[in-house]
């Protein structure tokens, strides 16, 4: 049926009935509120004297209801219409309906209509602060079905982004532990895109906003919970642990949903921003191997690609630093707890991370691309000053993706061993062209780490050293 129905308007209702400044009738509105109440209490509508017993529930609602529901839904993004709800206690009616009904596509909408009310703050402050609303809304997380989940994210998430009750709802979900396995569950589980992208973006809020919230989320998984089912029967939910929810749901929106990878990645970096985190990442039962293998195949055959042109990095610079934080974070954690037992496999392991290397030196060859700005003229100057300050942040954000593509190059060439850098020679990821960009992207900061590895280069490639030493002739290296 169409979703987007024409509004009634009040025009032909008597003087006054007008909602606000919009021409939106409150006798209509308040005729749809009385109506909801009647469907979700039938008993309250029936004749007296009729036979005892209330009729069961309806699983669906009839097209005539569901269009006029759908209106209000539309109507609710006015703040008009929005502040007569509040004002007629349409949220204790919707909390009714999540007790009572049996339709998903009841509650969807219900719970949408709230979703647009708390886009503004004192409506949102207003729904916030009732508790028993708030644990309402939360079990909603472990419904069955797909567009009601899609509407309590897009609530949660509106909640979570006004400051002034952002704390509220972090706490409450902190206190509530099914939250966290209702939320594993749709990551581990749903095929919903756009469903996971927005259960993504609370999870990246909550982490943003409470790292406490993200260490009890890291730490979590040692204890079995009820969850949701579609009979409605309790139902014990696998022994969740976070990074393989995480990357599931990467791997669900990695080719329909740039966004939802951004936000994906973006988790991960947070968690690598707490020791427990990247102990979680690199301890799992294989070793932080899948992991390492979705971001490694990420960037060497997704993002940043030889055909792309180079602009290509200005739109992909969020998720290539999300993405290349954590594999540094990755690679520094195991060169310190497991390549001291693993030099033997350690040239194999490098190997295979050779395309890694070559994708590193591309990204910073194709940043120097976009830095090289044709020079000014007088028509242009007046547009260019105007939007200085986006070029500005889009100069920081790339700055941060430079930072952190040079600091995993750096450690990774420290790494490198001759048959290493013999397989980079042969698979053209390492040659005069490329290495003079790393040098000229690492020197002087990592001078070190340049050095270690042109003492290898020249073992296997005599020639190649020799014209980096005149390119550079800083380098000092020793025989």
């Amino acid at each position: 049926m169409d979703r987007n129905p024409s509004p009634p308007s009040s025009e032909a209702e008597e003087e006054g009935d007008a909602v606000g400044n919009t021409v939106y009738s409150k006798h209509w509105l308040f005729s749809i509120l009385t109506r909801l109440i009647e469907v979700i209490s039938p008993e309250q509508a029936q004749p007296h004297g009729s036979p005892q017993g209330s009729p069961p529930a309806p699983t669906e609602l009839d097209e005539e209801m569901e269009n006029d529901i759908c209106k209000v839904w539309d109507m609710s993004m006015d703040e008009d219409v929005a502040l007569f709800l509040q004002e007629f206690n349409a949220p204790d009616i919707f909390m009714g309906v999540f007790a009572k009904s049996k339709c998903p596509r009841l509650t969807e909408i219900c719970v949408g209509i709230l979703g647009n009310m708390a886009c503004f703050q004192d409506i949102c402050m207003s729904i916030s602060k009732d508790e028993n609303l708030g644990q309402v809304l939360l079990q909603r997380l472990c419904d069955s079905d797909s567009p009601t989940l899609l509407e309590t994210s897009r609530l949660l998430l509106t909640c979570l982004s006004q400051p002034e009750v952002a704390n509220v709802w972090v706490e409450r979900i902190r206190e509530n532990p099914s939250v966290f396995d209702c939320v594993c569950f749709i990551m581990s589980s749903s095929t919903n895109v756009e469903l996971l992208v927005k259960v993504g973006e609370v999870v990246d809020k909550l982490f943003d906003l409470d790292e406490e919230l993200m260490l009890n989320w890291i730490k979590n998984g040692t204890c079995r919970s009820v969850g949701p089912s579609v009979d409605d029967s309790p139902e014990e939910l696998p022994d969740f642990k976070i990074v393989p929810c995480i990357l599931e749901a990467a791997k669900q929106v990695r080719s329909d949903n740039p966004e939802g990878l951004d936000v994906y990645m973006h988790i991960l970096q947070l968690l690598t921003t707490v020791d427990e985190g990247i102990q979680a990442i690199v301890q799992a039962p294989d070793g932080g191997k899948e992991t390492w293998s979705l971001l490694y195949d990420l960037v060497c055959h997704e993002l940043c690609q030889p055909d792309d042109p180079p602009i290509i990095v200005q739109e992909q610079k969020t998720v290539l630093a999300s993405i290349l934080s954590v594999l540094s974070a990755m690679f520094a954690s195991q060169t310190e707890q497991e390549y001291t037992k693993m030099r033997k496999s350690k040239s194999c392991f490098f190997l295979f991370n050779m395309p890694l290397i070559g994708s590193l030196i591309r990204i910073l060859q194709y940043m120097e691309g976009c830095g090289k700005r044709p020079a000014d003229n007088s028509k242009e100057s007046e547009e260019e000053e105007t939007g200085k300050a986006d070029v500005n942040e889009e100069d920081f954000h790339l700055k941060i993706l430079k930072d952190i593509c040079c600091e995993l190059l750096s450690n990774m060439l420290q790494e490198l061993t001759k048959e290493n850098m013999l397989e980079g020679l042969h698979q053209g990821h390492l040659n005069e062209q490329t290495c003079s960009c790393a040098f000229q992207n690492l020197l002087p900061l990592y001078f070190a780490s340049v050095e270690s590895f042109l003492e290898v280069l020249r073992e296997a490639d005599q020639t190649l050293a020799d014209n980096l030493e005149k390119r550079f002739p800083n380098l000092k290296v020793h025989a």
